[in-house]
């Protein structure tokens, strides 16, 4: 499914020309197609359901893809929890009304304050990624009177041949416990009284586009099961977290059902309940970045297509050096090769390089493909540039799901002392 195509050389979201969003709000702007987020969600679902029982199976959305909330309430609608990473996190999956025992919570550097926050409101589990971690939860629990679910994150020393910056299963990795470790702490989490250890969870990294080193993983993940057992573990989950990529440039995405069958194989016979936390193939596909052309530069050498969005509103080509496609929003004819850049003082605000494009000029509307994910909540104020807004497109309609930030705002939070004046 394709929901961002040209119709009558006009490049439309679901039923919405492009056009119209950024003659109302302005560019740079997100807009995002609440079909095709339900399409990749309901994906998900069916590519299991036809392996298992659904009830065996919690789909946990990892916001930090995209962490607006009209985007999470919608996915919530749909059946979804939520993956955090955060108590900021926490809040949105609350706010868009995800249950919080549907509620996971990830990462390496959780806070006091957050874990306690996490623990009272009686979230689905905690992914503990380390020994000082576990014994912070458990004097936690304690206290407050509870005990709290987790499920310890290993980690399987799995090279994941994806981009070195969003990897995070090898050795090296500041990520979960040294899955050969792993026994030792699951036996001191029997002595604590606040703590329920009845997972294991794993997550080796971003953007993986072969189903191998999940494979790999996941068998790791399965012998670990089987000896926690014996030891006197009571494993009744497995959090196999996220990663699977999607279509930037020519990238083949792994085939869900061949994932779920795979699952199925590996980690079903252990009979426990699986979660999954998928993020970047819910929503990256679903995203556009719409931008306008303040002008084409011409250099000694090349061509510069100057835009007026920028690295603050898109980090990813320059923090990763990802590609994302750019479409005119009205379909031309030939080719000019460019340098696609933006307005920001770095060199490194450059969207694509030596790029054959459609001839295009100063005022021409432009989408930054598949910036769904990883896009708007990575964005700053870099260059006191205001943030872009974030619409919401639904069939004929969109609707404005992130206001439209100015100067002002971003001027009056700063604060001068009296001793100025």
């Amino acid at each position: 499914m394709q929901t961002t195509r040209y119709v009558r050389n006009a490049l439309h979201m679901e039923d919405v020309a492009l056009e119209k969003i950024a003659d109302k709000y302005g560019t740079p702007v997100y807009c995002y197609s609440a079909a095709q987020i339900t399409h990749n969600y309901n994906a998900y679902r069916d590519a299991f359901a036809r392996v298992t029982d659904l009830k065996n199976v919690t789909i946990c959305y990892a916001c930090k893809a995209n962490s607006n909330i009209a985007v999470m309430r919608l996915l919530g609608k749909l059946g979804a929890g939520a993956d955090i990473v955060s108590g900021g996190e926490l809040a949105r999956a609350l706010a868009a009304k995800i249950p919080a025992k549907k509620i996971v919570f990830s990462g390496v550097g959780k806070s006091a304050e957050e874990l306690e926050t996490a623990i009272k409101k009686g979230i689905f589990q905690i992914n503990v990624e380390s020994e000082k971690e576990l014994v912070l939860i458990d004097k936690l629990s304690t206290r407050l009177k509870k005990v709290t679910p987790v499920a310890i994150r290993v980690n399987p020393n799995v090279d994941a041949k994806t981009h070195a910056k969003i990897t995070t299963g090898k050795k090296e990795n500041k990520f979960g416990i040294d899955i050969d470790k792993a026994p030792a702490l699951y036996k001191k989490a029997l002595k604590m009284k606040g703590i329920a250890a009845v997972g294991v969870a794993v997550h080796i990294g971003s953007q993986l586009t072969a189903i191998a080193p999940f494979e790999r993983a996941y068998q790791r993940v399965a012998a670990l099961v089987r000896i926690l057992r014996k030891q006197g573990n009571t494993i009744t989950r497995v959090d196999l977290g996220g990663g699977l990529g999607i279509t930037y440039k020519d990238e083949t995405p792994p085939d869900l059902t061949f994932y779920a069958l795979m699952v199925r194989d590996v980690i079903m016979p252990l009979n426990v309940h699986i979660v999954l936390e998928p993020g970047r193939s819910i929503v990256g596909n679903a995203g556009v970045l719409l931008t306008r052309v303040r002008h084409v530069k011409e250099g000694r050498d090349k061509k510069f297509l100057i835009l007026d969005a920028a690295m603050n509103d898109l980090m990813r080509p320059a923090l990763y050096d990802a590609y994302h496609a750019v479409l005119p929003l009205k379909k031309k004819t030939g080719r000019v090769t460019y340098d696609v850049v933006g307005p920001v003082c770095e060199t490194g605000d450059t969207f694509l390089m030596g790029e054959k494009l459609p001839p295009m000029q100063a005022g021409d509307l432009a989408a930054i493909m598949s910036s769904g994910a990883y896009g708007a909540v990575m964005s700053s104020t870099y260059n006191t540039r205001p943030l872009a807004p974030e619409v919401l497109v639904h069939g004929r309609k969109f609707t404005l799901i992130r206001r439209v930030q100015t100067v002002a705002d971003i001027i009056a939070q700063d604060i001068v002392p009296d001793w100025m004046d």
